[in-house]
């Protein structure tokens, strides 16, 4: 009976010849009986194992990031310059994986100015968006071998990481002093919260899948879990009365901003599975990497931001 071999596509060093010589190898009874013990052995203690990993060090990455918003504007905007500079980077991973060739150096350097620039001034990210778009632009003519897909891609990163996130300053620097840390880690937990509540709702009571092909994991009641986490936040927000938040728009801030944040996970979803890989990174071990940690953040933040900009909180 011939040995089947699973290998990862990106594992390119693998070659031929020792995919031939595995394929000659026997395999015994005992080994297939092992095989299809497995997978119900690590079923039974990998669930609550796995969460506990997660959910440690999840609360880790959230007092860290809590600290940098109490903190004041200034480590706020470090901190997420870093998350940004993070993202992007593994982005381009898997951008390379997938065949593309980004130019790194300018799309990482406007990642990390993005919400830099935010905690100056708003018109300074319409300026750098102007720099971006002209840097590229001229590597591009300069570059004979660069495609165009090289030059979207490059733009893609840092507008998809950096500008996205920089909200989370603009929502910081809303307020002065406490109330802009109360309100950004507001916004920032209202996400947090929301997955959670999916990934445990889903996780005990998820039968309906939402989009398969895409994002297995996710189901219809887990989505409904989420929504319900993140509403919750955003009637905690409304009842510090530090805010002029009414009741009925916290609802529709928290319902739409969870909204935002699953469609955010769900794009990150189908750049991963594009890329054939299963995390971006492995920087937070049972989260993977900062993009996958991030993912809900990076729509759901602006989401909010606009939302109370147009509802006349800020």
């Amino acid at each position: 009976m011939p040995r089947i071999v699973v290998r990862n596509h990106v594992e390119e060093h693998t070659t031929l010849q020792e995919q031939l010589e595995a394929f000659d190898q026997p395999v015994t009874a005992a080994e297939v009986d092992q095989a299809a013990r497995r997978p119900s052995r690590q079923r039974e203690g990998s669930g609550f194992k796995g969460f506990l990993v997660r959910a440690w060090f999840g609360v880790l990455y959230a007092v860290l990031f809590i600290a940098c918003l109490l903190l004041g504007r200034f480590t706020t905007a470090v901190f997420t310059a870093l998350m940004s500079w993070l993202c992007c980077f593994e982005f381009y991973r898997m951008m390379r994986i997938d065949g593309k060739m980004p130019n790194e150096f300018l799309g990482l350097v406007a990642a990390v100015l993005f919400p830099l620039s935010a905690l100056v001034s708003p018109i300074f990210l319409t300026a750098l968006l102007f720099l971006l778009i002209l840097s590229l632009g001229l590597w591009y003519v300069w570059s004979p071998r660069t495609r165009i897909a090289d030059v979207a891609v490059t733009a893609f990163g840092p507008l998809y990481t950096g500008f996205m996130l920089s909200a989370i300053v603009l929502v910081r620097d809303a307020a002065p002093g406490m109330a802009g840390a109360l309100l950004a880690i507001g916004v920032c937990a209202s996400l947090w919260v929301s997955d959670s509540c999916a990934y445990l709702v889903g996780s005990r009571f998820g039968k309906h899948k939402m989009v398969p092909k895409i994002s297995p994991k996710k189901s219809w009641e887990g989505f409904a879990g989420g929504l319900a986490g993140g509403v919750l936040i955003w009637v905690i927000l409304w009842a510090t009365g530090q805010f002029r938040l009414e009741l009925w728009y916290a609802v529709v801030c928290g319902l739409v901003v969870s909204v935002l944040g699953v469609f955010g996970d769900l794009i990150a979803s189908r750049i991963k599975r594009g890329a054939g890989v299963k995390d971006s990174g492995n920087l937070i071990p049972g989260h993977g990497g900062m993009l996958d940690r991030s993912d809900s953040l990076i729509f759901g933040c602006i989401t909010a931001y606009l939302l109370l900009i147009i509802g006349g909180v800020l």
